[in-house]
């Protein structure tokens, strides 16, 4: 028997339709990990159910590991993803200078993707966002002379963060923020060793720029090119500074009489 749009309401003021609800939510983006969720009032006023409903669909979330609860704070989003930095695995990335092109590849990758999402489904609520976190590091930049370059890499990840979660594929989001250290390193490293020299640090502030004007204005195929250019060319750039060093230091082995 299919059910009428009555029934469907009545199913989603269960515990378990609470609780389906809320985890949708936080697959969406708008409850993250760590966040405090709303009042159980605010809650029960957003959802349309009674507090006995919501209490047990919280339990039901308890249960689950997705949310945790300590008393006299409320509820929080747990880590969907705990962090890992101390694994095996996560040293070796960190540990070897190959690893930030790998990741510059899997930035593309799923940041492209994400940009053609968010130009092709992003909404005005969105578009607000992605020009926020636009605007905070562009004045940033504009107005420092000294750029601390950690302050800008969490700028800069933000602002990539803003236009994946535009894209409104939770899987795509969960992704990128399970990999956040690693790409915040990659962010950092491009920073540090292109921002201050001034015909990288123009091309990273155009393309932006660009890159934030084709996602707001809904151009997804632009948007994806200009995501996909600006981190070839970051790659690019990289790889000519690595070159230049390993010049230089064969160069001044040579004056210190190694052959």
């Amino acid at each position: 028997m299919s059910l009428t749009p009555d029934h469907r309401l009545a199913g989603m003021r269960t515990p378990d339709g609470v609780a389906a609800t809320l985890e949708q939510l936080i697959l969406d983006g708008v409850f993250r990990p760590g966040q405090l969720l709303p009042s159980e009032r605010r809650l029960c006023d957003k959802l349309g159910v009674s507090r006995s409903s919501l209490r047990e669909g919280l339990r039901v979330l308890r249960s689950k590991g997705v949310i945790d609860t300590r008393h006299g704070r409320g509820s929080s989003v747990a880590e969907l993803v705990p962090p890992r930095d101390d694994s095996p695995l996560m040293h070796l990335f960190k540990s070897q200078p190959r690893t930030l092109f790998d990741l510059l590849e899997v930035r593309a990758l799923l940041e492209g993707e994400s940009a053609f999402l968010a130009a092709s489904r992003g909404t005005p609520a969105d578009w607000v966002l992605i020009t926020r976190r636009y605007q905070e590091m562009a004045d940033y930049v504009a107005g420092t002379t000294v750029i601390d370059v950690e302050r800008l890499a969490r700028l800069d990840h933000a602002f990539h963060l803003a236009i994946c979660q535009a894209s409104h594929n939770p899987v795509l989001v969960h992704t990128l923020q399970s990999l956040t250290d690693l790409l915040l390193s990659s962010v950092f490293a491009s920073v540090k060793n292109l921002y201050h020299r001034a015909e990288p640090r123009e091309m990273i502030n155009r393309q932006h720029a660009r890159l934030h004007e084709a996602v707001v204005q809904g151009k997804p195929a632009l948007a994806k090119r200009v995501a996909l250019e600006h981190l070839t060319s970051i790659g690019e750039r990289l790889r000519e500074i690595e070159v230049e060093t390993q010049r230089l230091e064969r160069s001044a082995m040579r004056l210190e009489g190694w052959e």
